[in-house]
């Protein structure tokens, strides 16, 4: 479980395919390797990860292929910036929101509109997310939680403070780069439970 607060910068080392459409991706980010053990989870923009390898301030994730398709991580190339974060620990205080790690889609960025001190940036909805997505409610786009502050039909925008716009890679993306996106999960057990009471638990 993660909370969406960035903890670092990271970059992307080195790419490897290993076959049978997976791959084991190299990540520099020397604070979060700085207690990290074989097993660990760390989310690779978004994305829950384990660590297989620590090498200095560099550890290695295997990046099997259903992840490749359903998030961004298939783009990652060495250079890349990503952001970075430890699993939260019980106890530490919950400065985002309950994220889990899992990607629901991939989003796309449309626009962007600078104002003096913060940034209103719109992404695009993949079908079927929507519904999960209400204003004044939280959404993760690449492993950062974000307040939605509106929502159309196939799009959502949030405003983006300074220290969000230094800190990770949401300062730098473009109109057209794609982001990973996973809607609040209280709102899909909602969805769930409430379906089940109109159903009887039939599905």
């Amino acid at each position: 479980m993660f909370t969406g607060i960035v903890e670092e910068l990271g970059e992307v080392v080195r790419v490897t395919e290993t076959g049978d459409d997976s791959a084991l991706v190299a990540v520099r980010g020397p604070l979060v390797v700085s207690d990290a053990r074989h097993g660990d989870s760390i989310a690779v923009n978004g994305v829950c990860l384990t660590v297989v390898e620590v090498d200095g301030d560099v550890f290695t994730a295997d990046v099997m292929g259903e992840t490749l398709r359903r998030s961004a991580l298939g783009a990652l190339r060495p250079g890349d910036r990503v952001n970075l974060e430890r699993a939260a620990a019980l106890g530490s205080r919950l400065g985002g929101h309950l994220v889990q790690g899992h990607v629901d889609g991939v989003g796309e960025l449309l626009d962007r509109e600078p104002a003096e001190k913060w940034e209103t940036v719109r992404f695009r909805l993949p079908a079927g997310l929507a519904r999960y997505v209400v204003e004044k409610g939280s959404i993760t786009v690449d492993g950062v939680s974000l307040t939605v502050a509106s929502v159309g039909d196939d799009w959502f925008a949030v405003g983006l403070i300074p220290t969000t716009l230094a800190l990770t890679t949401l300062g730098v993306r473009r109109p057209g780069d794609p982001v990973n996106l996973e809607v609040d999960v209280l709102a899909k057990y909602v969805e769930r439970l409430l379906g089940d009471r109109f159903t009887g638990g039939a599905r």
